[in-house]
């Protein structure tokens, strides 16, 4: 793998050659290293032999806060081991997880793994709608849920057949099993299962665009790959405070609140309360936050506040991940503290697969080059490579050596799981160019899952939820450009006859969509349309009104 870029072609000013020439040693020295054996849980253990190392510093909105060790973190999982082993969950068995930032997600994360069970973590954010797929698809037995989904998921029961155990993290509920008081009878002993690096551990479901979410299947190799998430790219440090600020539902929290820290038994600070710009700045200044990792989303909106306020002293390592980041962003935040945000580009599938690495020459704008373990190429349609910025698609070699960092599979998706690993190759998806320096630079996606503040947002889902409105007759989603977010949800609409067109429909329309699926999808705007445009074959061409909105607003707002 050591010829994943031409190294030799690389043109950095003479000042920080000795940073691309320490990439180039890594990258070509990498491995592995992968035990045949491995379980997350074992990790926590070994952390938790010093019971003074902490593993969490907590708060929420109410100004309530924690402060727990490994010890804590480890005996609360074998707790919940136990918990689930005796209501008969056993290894293989899926389990969702739909857990706000609180600090039983952890626990209740790795007591699953303990046990060899797949977790399926869930957004809070989900719908009825979202959640009963989930269920049903992965065959759940159990489900782990907060107050505040409750009430939601009560009413799902009837229609999640495979589900037998409804356990609630806070206080008891009529029909729950009660977390916490199951945990304070259950053995905090708990022989952890000695899982195969290669037997399935977590399953992400992701947007797709035409089609149901697709249920990405990991090894408990993933989490084991991690580990370099934080050396490499997050640069993570034992005495370190790392905050990434990411949902609980998704894969980015297993890159840095979860595996990418606690495989190399860091320190993280986690916060439960809504994004606000001022408060996300006061906590970095009075926790001591040495490494921090948001969206680019964020990053706009921190850029706004008048940062000469705040003092981060401590601050040293900044890095940006979910959809591409504006080099006007990066240069402002340099201008104001000194700090470069290194970006960086991973899946749901994956884990970081290029990346601004730690004293690496960054390149606004770019996503970096190749990270170490990965052989990645931009390739055209013949699956040959393309030439320097040249439009292709970003591609990860499987053979002779697969990465342990990337999925099983398309969980109970054969098919699926063909059209993305095509010879030697696994296909992103995501179109990118190479520049003669090696740097891989972000284009768009192959396919037309929306990018917005972070999340990603499969068009189908939102199509979906604005036919079950009785006004509807058909519709297109596609990402509009937006300054702050990237992209913005759009809804072009054509009614059905008799229904009036106007402001009162656009919110009752972006309401209902609120309510039949998780709220960060509802489309931002809605454009009523007389017919859309389609393919011979009746396909709507999503494409056209994409380049539309793209043309309207510029490709970047």
């Amino acid at each position: 793998m050591t010829d994943s870029i031409k190294t030799d072609s690389i043109k950095i000013d003479p000042i920080k050659s000795g940073a691309i020439e320490k990439y180039r040693r890594a990258y070509r020295d990498f491995s592995w290293e992968t035990p045949e054996h491995f379980n997350f849980a074992a990790v926590i253990d070994k952390f938790a032999e010093d019971p003074r190392r902490v593993a969490i510093l907590w708060e929420d909105s109410e100004g309530r806060r924690a402060r727990l060790t490994f010890a804590d973190i480890a005996q609360q999982s074998r707790r919940i081991a136990n918990v689930l082993a005796g209501h008969g969950i056993r290894r293989g068995d899926a389990v969702l997880l739909v857990l706000p930032r609180i600090t039983l997600w952890q626990a209740a994360y790795i007591g699953a793994l303990r046990l060899g069970a797949i977790v399926i973590p869930c957004t809070s954010m989900l719908r009825e709608k979202d959640l009963v797929y989930r269920a049903n698809h992965s065959g759940a037995r159990a489900i782990i849920a907060g107050v505040e989904n409750a009430a939601m998921i009560a009413q799902l029961r009837k229609q999640c057949p495979s589900v037998e155990h409804y356990l609630i993290a806070g206080a008891a509920r009529t029909g729950w099993i009660s977390l916490q008081e199951y945990m304070s009878h259950a053995s905090p002993a708990f022989k952890t299962a000695n899982t195969k690096s290669s037997e399935p551990a977590i399953c992400y479901y992701t947007s797709g665009t035409t089609r149901e979410p697709k249920a990405v299947l990991h090894s408990h190799a993933h989490t084991y790959s991690h580990r370099f998430t934080g050396l490499n790219w997050l640069d993570l440090r034992p005495d370190d405070l790392h905050w990434t600020t990411s949902d609980t539902g998704w894969a980015k929290a297993g890159y840095g609140v979860l595996f990418g820290p606690w495989m190399n038994g860091v320190t993280t600070f986690m916060y439960n309360g809504r994004f606000d710009a001022a408060k996300e700045l006061e906590l970095i200044a009075r926790y001591g936050v040495t490494t921090f990792c948001a969206p680019p989303t964020e990053y706009r909106i921190l850029i706004k506040e008048n940062l000469a306020d705040y003092s981060f002293p401590k601050l040293r390592h900044c890095t940006g991940a979910g959809e591409p980041l504006n080099p006007e962003v990066i240069e402002v935040w340099r201008e104001r503290l000194g700090l470069t945000i290194h970006d960086g580009y991973g899946q749901t599938e994956t884990i970081i697969l290029a990346a601004n690495m730690p004293a690496m020459p960054v390149k606004p704008g770019s996503m970096g080059l190749p990270f170490p373990g990965h052989d990645v190429r931009v390739i055209d349609d013949q699956m040959a490579e393309t030439k320097v910025d040249e439009l292709g698609e970003i591609a990860v070699r499987v053979s002779p050596e697969r990465p342990p960092s990337l999925f099983i599979e398309y969980w109970k998706n054969a098919q699926e799981t063909a059209s993305v690993f095509r010879g030697d190759w696994y296909l992103t998806g995501d179109q990118a160019t190479r520049d003669a320096d090696g740097y891989l630079w972000f284009v768009g996606r192959a396919d037309d899952v929306i990018i917005s503040a972070g999340y990603r947002i499969g068009p189908f889902e939102v199509e979906s939820a604005l036919l079950e409105h009785p006004a509807v007759m058909e519709s297109a989603v596609v990402a509009s450009p937006d300054a702050d977010r990237g992209s913005i949800v759009k809804a072009f609409v054509k009614l059905r006859p008799g229904a009036e067109p106007g402001d009162r429909l656009v919110t009752e329309l972006q309401e209902h969509c609120k309510r039949v699926t998780a709220p960060y999808k509802y489309p931002r705007e809605i454009e009523f349309i007389d017919e859309l445009p389609k393919t011979v074959s009746g396909k709507i061409r999503r494409v056209e009104l994409r380049r539309r909105e793209e043309s309207r607003k510029g490709k970047s707002a």
